[in-house]
């Protein structure tokens, strides 16, 4: 029996040996495990009821994977810890997942052990103990209680992984992040094998910096990302 804190997970999964051998695994470490077999009762459970984290697969019947993180992203506003499981090689869907809203993802056949210690890794972050107060760079303020973002009157929709990188970037101002340290802040020590960094700071950039506004978030090319006004570089 696991001696850590015991986790509520659901498991959207359609295969119903994989589900049965997921969750009678994570129920032998202490922990509780709902199954859905398809994507709208997933939805639905997520919706409904408080869980640590989900195990969400891409293919489902009903609507698919990717559709349902983006709905329980956009729609129903929740941050729950997304892992996301696919038996596709190509870096394109892993991205496509992450920039739907997924926190992280394991590749199909994987080790139990690990889609334990992923999810632990994934509540751990998601509980992290975060300052009350407004963080601010000129106009731009984040409150990391409400996970609320503004720009002068505009807020700012960012999905889970452009509002954390926010996050760091603006606590550390005006310090430069090297990409090392903001890959191992969003996705510990098991980034994704493709360029998911550059892609979720350009959707950042694009959100922060309106036009005719003056710029805030910075490339240091080679070395890593930056949010200060200009004339602080």
């Amino acid at each position: 029996m696991d001696t850590g804190t015991p986790l509520h997970i659901l498991v959207i999964e359609d295969n119903p040996d994989l589900a049965a051998n997921v969750c009678d695994f994570l129920e032998a470490k202490g922990h509780v495990a709902d199954a859905a077999g398809d994507g709208l009762t997933g939805l639905h459970l997520a919706v409904t009821k408080n869980y640590d984290a989900i195990v969400l697969d891409i293919v489902l019947p009903g609507i698919d994977g990717l559709t349902v993180c983006k709905k329980f992203r956009d729609e129903a506003k929740r941050n729950t810890p997304i892992l996301m499981l696919t038996a596709r090689d190509a870096l394109d869907d892993r991205v496509v997942g992450l920039e739907c809203g997924a926190d992280d993802y394991v590749l199909k056949p994987f080790a139990l052990r690990e889609l334990e210690a992923r999810l632990k890794a994934l509540v751990r972050r998601a509980k992290r103990d975060v300052s009350a107060g407004v963080l601010q760079v000129e106009d731009l303020e984040f409150d990391p209680a409400l996970f609320k973002a503004r720009r002068g009157t505009r807020t700012l929709n960012l999905s889970p992984i452009p509002l954390k990188l926010l996050e760091i970037l603006m606590r550390a101002s005006p310090k430069v992040m090297r990409r090392e340290e903001l890959e191992r802040a969003v996705w510990g020590d098991a980034p994704p094998d493709s360029d998911a960094l550059r892609s979720h700071m350009h959707t950042l950039r694009a959100a922060v910096d309106g036009a005719g506004e003056r710029p805030l978030v910075h490339n240091l090319r080679g070395i890593g990302y930056r949010i200060a006004p200009a004339d602080a570089l």
